[in-house]
């Protein structure tokens, strides 16, 4: 296991798996997930000469868990970021690293504060430059006006997902895990039901996941959502407009650091939720220095943990190639 710190980043505590010695590389993770969802990369990371660092983000573990949404907008979450880069790379830029939620995080961290950030990987979620209108209106138009159930407006009123996952934490996260997985098949994942569908109704957990997430693994993930409870990582989902006005500020700017990209071809993130073709063609235009693109057949939305050999043969060659030039 690697070593635990708790960091003062300001505005919040975060709790920080650190592994390793040299450049910093600070992974970020997603819904519903913790810094665990690294836990096939941070050996390596440190391996290849780097101290790999995988946070919980605010809301999860052992991090702070504040208690109103506007507390979990992209704005403190990147202040979160830079204050465990600043503590753990106080004097040189730093590489981030994010899946899922993590993806927007550390894109957005990257875009504006390209002094801080020396390189960037993402994995599931593409980054197509500041949006021009608010995810919220897109849900509205595509899920909402056409009573169509969607996730996101699930989650949207606060309370009402916390009481249902909070009464079977463990059902609710293997029922996810299993239902965006490279192993899942329709109907695992309600989409073609009205818009006040409750989401655990249409969950259907295998008596196993798959090798990619065992038993003890996912005993781990419930302790941990026990602990921290669901506020925190569901009012993300909230935050869609305080997030698109706060990134008008920067919506001229491209992502100019040397940068990695890894999905899954059955990732429902990785195309927009079936909306946008050739994800990586698009992003190169915000992306113009990206420099390793890779689509892993068969591979769903959990990326690094489903295929972490593969994530691995990609991610840490492109960080040894970084050294001597970035960091």
């Amino acid at each position: 296991m690697p070593e635990f710190r708790m960091i003062d980043a300001g505005e919040a505590q975060i709790r920080v798996a650190v592994e390793g010695a040299g450049p910093l590389a600070l992974l970020v993770h997603g819904f519903p997930e913790s810094w665990y969802s690294w836990r096939h990369q941070i050996g390596p990371v440190a391996e290849a000469g780097f101290t790999a660092a995988a946070m919980d983000v605010r809301g999860y573990g052992g991090s702070s868990k504040p208690g109103t949404v506007p507390d979990y907008r992209m704005e403190a979450l990147i202040g979160d970021i830079l204050g465990v880069g600043k503590a753990l790379s106080p004097d040189a830029p730093f590489i981030l690293i994010g899946h899922d939620w993590g993806a927007p995080q550390v894109w957005n961290t990257s875009l504006i504060h390209p002094d801080r950030i020396a390189a960037v990987a993402a994995m599931s979620v593409p980054y197509f430059g500041v949006p021009q209108v608010s995810f919220d209106l897109v849900i509205k138009q595509v899920w909402d006006d056409r009573n169509k159930f969607f996730y996101q407006s699930y989650f949207r009123e606060p309370g009402r997902a916390e009481a249902a996952f909070e009464a079977e934490p463990r059902r609710f996260l293997k029922g996810f895990y299993h239902a965006i997985s490279g192993q899942a098949k329709r109907g695992d994942f309600p989409v073609d039901q009205p818009s006040d569908f409750p989401l655990m109704d249409g969950l259907h957990p295998p008596e196993t996941i798959g090798a990619w997430m065992s038993e003890a693994d996912l005993d781990y993930y419930t302790r941990e959502f026990e602990g921290s409870g669901f506020f925190g990582p569901l009012s993300r989902y909230r935050n869609h407009t305080r997030d698109w006005e706060f990134l008008q500020a920067y919506k001229d700017r491209k992502i100019g650091q040397p940068a990695l990209f890894i999905a899954g071809d059955k990732d429902p993130a990785y195309s927009g939720f079936g909306m946008i073709e050739d994800p990586i063609g698009r992003m190169r235009s915000f992306v113009p220095h990206l420099e390793v693109a890779e689509v892993l057949p068969g591979c769903g939305h959990w990326t690094q943990q489903e295929r972490p050999a593969e994530v691995n043969a990609a991610l840490v060659p492109w960080l040894k190639s970084l050294k001597g030039r970035v960091v």
